[in-house]
C-alpha cells in the first residue's frame, strides 16, 4: 500500500505537464480560430478536410463505444487496440484541424433562426467539453500506459463520455455547417 501512495505522488509532475500541454493546444486553437488575422482563404485548397476530420472524428466515436464494450466483455487487448486507434485518430483530427484552420481561418455560420441557436449550442458544449477531455484522455493513456489501472479506472469514468461526445459532436457541426453552406 505505501509504495502505491508512494507511486502515485511521483504522477503530479506528469499530471502537471498534461494539464499545461492541454492548456497550451486550448488557447492555441483559440488564438487559431478568433485571434490571429487569418489569410485571404482559397475555396479549394484543401477542401476535402472538413470531411475528412468529420469521418475521423466518427471513426474515434466508433473505436471508443466499441473498446467500452471490449473492456466491459473482458477482452483487454481487444480494448487498448480500439482505445490506440482512436488516440491515434483524434491525434490525426487534430494536426488535420490544425492545417485547414491555419490556411482557411474561421468558418462563419450565416444561416438565421433556430439553427442558428442550435449551432451555437452544439459549438459551445463541443469546445467547453473538449477543454476537459483532452488532459483526461492525456492522463488515461497515461495511467494505462504505466500500468496504474487504478487511477486509469477513475479517470475514464469522465473520460469516457466527454471523449465520445466531442467526437460526435464534432460530427454534427460539420453537418450543420455543410447545411450552412
Amino acid at each position: 500500500m505505501g509504495d502505491s501512495i508512494a507511486s502515485n505522488k511521483n504522477i503530479r509532475p506528469i499530471v502537471v505537464r498534461i494539464l499545461g500541454l492541454s492548456a497550451t493546444t486550448f488557447f492555441f486553437l483559440l488564438w487559431l480560430l478568433f485571434f490571429r488575422v487569418a489569410p485571404e482563404p482559397d475555396p479549394g485548397a484543401l477542401s476535402f478536410l472538413p470531411a475528412t476530420n468529420a469521418l475521423l472524428n466518427g471513426f474515434a466515436a466508433t473505436c471508443i463505444i466499441c473498446g467500452f464494450i471490449a473492456i466491459k466483455s473482458g477482452r483487454r487487448r481487444l480494448h487498448m487496440t480500439l482505445m490506440i486507434t482512436a488516440v491515434c485518430l483524434s491525434v490525426v483530427f487534430l494536426v488535420s484541424y490544425i492545417t485547414y484552420h491555419s490556411i482557411h481561418g474561421n468558418t462563419d455560420f450565416v444561416t438565421e433562426g433556430w439553427l442558428w441557436y442550435v449551432y451555437y449550442g452544439v459549438l459551445i458544449s463541443h469546445i467547453s467539453c473538449t477543454v476537459f477531455a483532452l488532459p483526461l484522455i492525456m492522463s488515461a493513456v497515461f495511467f494505462a500506459a504505466t500500468k496504474r489501472f487504478d487511477l486509469h479506472k477513475k479517470v475514464v469514468k469522465y473520460t469516457l463520455p466527454l471523449w465520445l461526445y466531442v467526437s460526435i459532436t464534432g460530427v454534427a457541426i460539420y453537418f450543420l455547417l455543410k447545411a450552412n453552406s
